[in-house]
């Protein structure tokens, strides 16, 4: 008798504490947010996801009235950053500035990486942005097919800038190296840390071309310090309408490389408080200075509800799955 009493009890202790945690984190969600809030990027300051970052917090914070903070959290490719969000608390106080490296790439590639594609709560996609290939203004190869051309010429001369092996500055190089029907090694890698480290690499004339997310590298190429042969969209860049499509220059299957920033979370974020973030990209997607903070960076914005944001994050995961099998990269 006793021990069904003490079950019996056990058993309402427990229903209390579940529907005091249902109440409090329904009045929390109610209240959030009440203090800053930090928004993790994955990579180095003054590359894309951090620009792209910046560019919502200057927006997120007037509609929320609380400081947004934008923290850099580096390395293993995104990795490290992007494991910390999926590790930190689901209050909406550390959120996460993904990539397409980070939360496609590499989930795609890497069997025993600490996190999965969705181990996130998806808040929204904020932006595209396109892959451009670029020379120093010096360099001999004025055009794409002169690139391509000198790569086929002399195998193993030509050296790319990339932010590691298995990255979306690394695929571009790789798939152009395949169409051309050239081995992987036609033109050779250099690791750097990072997207805008990658285009300081040809400013420095230590590298032939680099091949990244037009964000890292449109002021050099306005600036005339960087020329530009081809990017990766269907239609031509209005930034910069004199550079050619890769359909133009008869490689399209470069168009299946891509970059983007999202809005992610923690796991078990809750509803209410994606809604709120869900209003803030709203008011992003209307607002003059988020589309011009776009435009300086080369960022085509594409704002999407979570759900088509989880969609369109699985159908990336799959691309590069395939491209990374096509590729033999890893």
């Amino acid at each position: 008798m006793k021990l069904i009493q003490i079950l019996t009890q056990s058993r309402l202790l427990k229903g209390i504490a579940v529907c005091f945690f249902i109440y409090s984190s329904n009045a929390f969600a109610q209240n959030y947010p009440n203090k800053p809030i930090t928004i993790v990027v994955p990579f180095n300051a003054g590359g894309d996801a951090d620009q792209s970052a910046r560019n919502l917090a200057t927006v997120a914070q007037n509609v929320l009235k609380q400081p947004i903070i934008v923290t850099n959290k580096s390395g293993a490719s995104g990795a490290i950053g992007s494991q910390f969000v999926k590790d930190a608390l689901p209050d909406g106080y550390t959120l996460l500035m993904a990539r397409v490296g980070s939360q496609s790439v590499l989930p795609a590639m890497k069997s025993d990486l600490s996190y999965k594609w969705n181990d996130f709560t998806f808040i929204g996609l904020l932006e595209l942005n396109p892959v451009v290939c670029v020379v120093h203004p010096e360099s001999p190869y004025k055009t794409f097919e002169d690139l391509t051309k000198a790569i086929s010429s002399q195998p193993g001369k030509l050296n790319y800038s990339s932010s590691g092996p298995g990255t979306i500055l690394n695929f571009g190089p790789q798939l152009i190296l395949q169409t051309l029907k050239l081995k992987p090694d036609a033109a050779v890698n250099i690791s750097y840390k990072g997207g805008s480290e990658a285009v300081v690499a040809v400013l420095a004339k230590e590298v032939d071309f680099s091949c990244g997310n037009l964000t890292s590298a449109l002021t050099q190429i306005n600036s005339g310090k960087l020329r530009a042969l081809v990017v990766t969209t269907p239609d031509r860049v209005k930034d910069i309408p004199s550079v050619p499509t890769a359909k133009e220059v008869g490689m399209p299957q470069l168009e299946a490389i891509v970059g983007w920033s999202a809005l992610y979370g923690p796991p078990k974020l809750s509803s209410e408080i994606v809604a709120k973030w869900v209003d803030v990209l709203v008011v992003a997607d209307k607002d003059a200075n988020w589309q011009a903070g776009n435009a300086r960076y080369g960022g085509i914005p594409r704002i999407l509800s979570p759900a088509d944001t989880e969609k369109f994050a699985a159908s990336q995961y799959v691309s590069y799955s395939k491209l990374s099998t096509q590729l033999g990269i890893k």
